[in-house]
């Protein structure tokens, strides 16, 4: 397995979906405070993507759009933008403008639009974007929380009870250990045992194995030593988390969703050269396999023509 290019999209999308309140509590204490949480939260990812459909400025490893109610506030309920950045970008915050105020004038309730910036410049760190013309002004002033500020705060992470502790200390440590397989092999054990150590309930330790087993890429070879490993922490323990039936699962889910992940990228890198995609190109994405992707992400730098990047003769 190819571990240097390690893919943060889905672990941080379904962590934030399963555990939002501690995203909050974690990266936004004061926003988490007005919220009312006996209320609910809704995600709605068609929502945002059909609102910026036509507004791509860059890429980036997530966003989500969640409708909460607030606390003593004049208005009843509001939308949070949230981005994750996973690299440095010059467009990053116009994006987060573009979203912003594309959100308000469809739904016409206010938006808070927060980040993470998971990227490794550690100067980098974008709060505002603004223009002005003629006296005019429009200026956008978000919240940011960025993971290299909790490097030196490992411990810390570790300690901690909220899941986005664990998982800021994982994100750190998969990006310290990259291209250095047995260090990611301690550092990955270290943080399963971490996991088994607070008896937290079941689908709260799957759903953050899952996490780390997607973000801490090792060759196979390593990563049967994981699972060699776990289940020694497992009869230590007196538990039974991973089952091999779970384990199946979480292997076909992570690979299941990588694939997904780097088709959706392709798709964009695509149209951004070639427009609007017929659809034999459509259906060459959604039923290609890994090395496919792989293959026609680096033919698509330099292919002349959509065909040559499928080597697909488009008959019709």
């Amino acid at each position: 397995m190819d571990t240097s290019n390690d893919h943060y999209d889905s672990p941080w999308k379904k962590a934030i979906e399963h555990y939002f309140p501690e995203f909050m509590a974690f990266y936004f204490p004061d926003a988490h405070a007005e919220i009312d949480w006996s209320k609910g939260y809704v995600f709605l990812d068609q929502e945002l993507r059909a609102v910026v459909q036509d507004a791509e400025l860059g890429t980036r490893v997530v966003d989500r759009l969640v409708r909460v109610n607030v606390l003593n506030g004049d208005e009843n309920w509001i939308y949070i933008h949230v981005e994750v950045q996973g690299t440095k970008q010059a467009e990053f915050a116009e994006r987060m403008l573009v979203y912003n105020y594309r959100v308000y004038d469809r739904y016409k309730r206010p938006v808070a639009s927060l980040a993470v910036l998971a990227d490794e410049h550690k100067q980098w760190k974008p709060t505002s974007y603004g223009l002005s013309v003629l006296g005019c002004k429009l200026t956008l002033e978000f919240p940011v929380a960025k993971l290299t500020d909790y490097e030196n705060k490992l411990d810390e992470l570790l300690a901690s009870d909220n899941a986005f502790g664990w998982i800021t200390a994982a994100h750190i440590l998969t990006q310290q250990t990259r291209k250095q397989h047995q260090e990611r092999y301690e550092a990955k054990l270290r943080l399963v045992r971490i996991l088994y150590e607070r008896h937290w309930d079941k689908q709260r330790v799957i759903d953050l194995f899952y996490v780390v087993d997607w973000l801490m890429q090792l060759p196979e070879w390593l990563n049967s030593q994981v699972w060699q490993e776990l289940e020694t922490i497992e009869e230590k323990e007196k538990v039974q988390y991973i089952t091999s039936v779970e384990r199946i699962g979480i292997a076909k889910g992570i690979a299941t969703g990588r694939v997904e992940g780097e088709s959706r990228i392709l798709r964009r890198q695509l149209e951004r050269r070639f427009g609007v995609l017929p659809q034999w190109a459509s259906e060459q994405l959604e039923s290609a396999k890994e090395d496919e992707l792989e293959a026609w992400s680096e033919a698509v730098l330099t292919a002349p023509t959509l065909e040559a990047v499928f080597k697909h003769q488009n008959l019709s």
